[in-house]
Formats: structure tokens, C-alpha cells, sequence
């Protein structure tokens, strides 16, 4: 039991990752989450307001799978595998984020963002929509998520891949070092 509360090697991680892409590219079947919900709301009906979700999604209902297996992974790796340490970050940054008044105890989430307390403050509501706003219109413009174009699309060697994953990666970086400190 050790051995699944530690966290995995990169090597182990990276040749699961990369024996999945082999094997779906054989199948002929791309990778993403954001698939996920385009095939969930055509499967429910949303094909009946707007024109993106008309399409035969019993040919990728496979790829709910992932979605269940994505959560009771979550699950199970929160709930049975995961020790409650606080993995190593450096000094620089447990300065920073106190310097925000965020607790810096052992925890892997700060309770100021996720707890039930949290969701009751309206500036943190606010968050978590216009975040999911922009998640949503990003991942429609880039034709995909960050999993699917830097999983897939990256294995399959295609260039406007490339660019969607570097732009997460500058988007990623400007919001940590310069969004994030203005809003806390």
C-alpha cells in the first residue's frame, strides 16, 4: 500500500500516458475532455438549440468512460491514496502565498478557495463563473482542451496543437504572476 501513496514516477506516468495514445491511435480515436461535454450535451438534447451538437455522439460515447474514470479516479485517489502532507514547495513561494493570507498548512487545497465557506463569499462565486466562461470560449475557440491538444494533438504531430499549448502555458503564466496576485 506504500507504494500507491507515493506519488508515481514521471517514467511510469509518461509510458501509461503514452501506451493510451498508442493504442487509441490505433483505434482511430482522438483523446480530450472537452469531448466529453460536447457528447454529453448531444446526447441530451442540446442539438435542438445550437448546431455544434449535431452529430452522432453514440460514436463517441466511448470516450464518457473517461469522464466516469477521471472521477472515481479523483475519488479514490483523495479519499484512499493520497497522504495528507503538504508536498515539498519552496519558501519563496509559501511567503507569497501567506503574503495573500493564505494558510500554508498541510494541505494539498487552501480552504480559503475550496470549502463551503468559500462558495458563500459573492467575489469568490464571481470567480468561478467568469472562469468557467472564459475555460468554455477558450476551449471552443482552440478547438479543444488542454488535455486533448497536448495529449492527442501533440502525439499526432499537428501544428495548431503546438500553438494552443504554448498559449495555455503563457495563459497559465500570466495568470498565476499577475492576474491571481490582483484578485487576492
Amino acid at each position: 500500500m506504500e507504494f500507491f501513496l507515493q506519488p508515481w514516477s514521471w517514467l511510469l506516468s509518461g509510458f501509461l500516458i503514452a501506451l493510451t495514445m498508442f493504442l487509441l491511435l490505433l483505434m482511430g480515436k482522438t483523446f480530450g475532455m472537452s469531448s466529453n461535454l460536447r457528447t454529453f450535451c448531444a446526447m441530451c438534447g442540446a442539438g435542438k438549440v445550437s448546431n455544434l451538437f449535431n452529430f452522432n455522439w453514440r460514436e463517441d460515447s466511448w470516450n464518457l468512460l473517461v469522464a466516469v474514470g477521471a472521477i472515481i479516479g479523483g475519488f479514490l485517489a483523495s479519499n484512499f491514496l493520497t497522504t495528507t502532507e503538504m508536498p515539498d514547495i519552496s519558501n519563496a513561494t509559501k511567503l507569497a502565498l501567506e503574503q495573500m493570507d493564505f494558510s500554508v498548512k498541510n494541505s494539498y487545497l487552501p480552504t480559503e478557495l475550496f470549502s463551503a465557506e468559500a462558495l458563500q463569499q459573492p467575489k469568490n462565486i464571481i470567480i468561478l463563473i467568469v472562469g468557467g466562461l472564459l475555460i468554455g470560449f477558450g476551449t471552443r475557440y482552440a478547438g479543444g482542451c488542454t488535455s486533448g491538444h497536448a495529449i492527442s494533438g501533440l502525439s499526432n504531430l499537428q501544428k495548431a496543437s503546438l500553438i494552443a499549448v504554448i498559449g495555455f502555458f503563457i495563459g497559465g503564466l500570466i495568470m498565476v504572476h499577475l492576474i491571481f496576485p490582483l484578485i487576492f
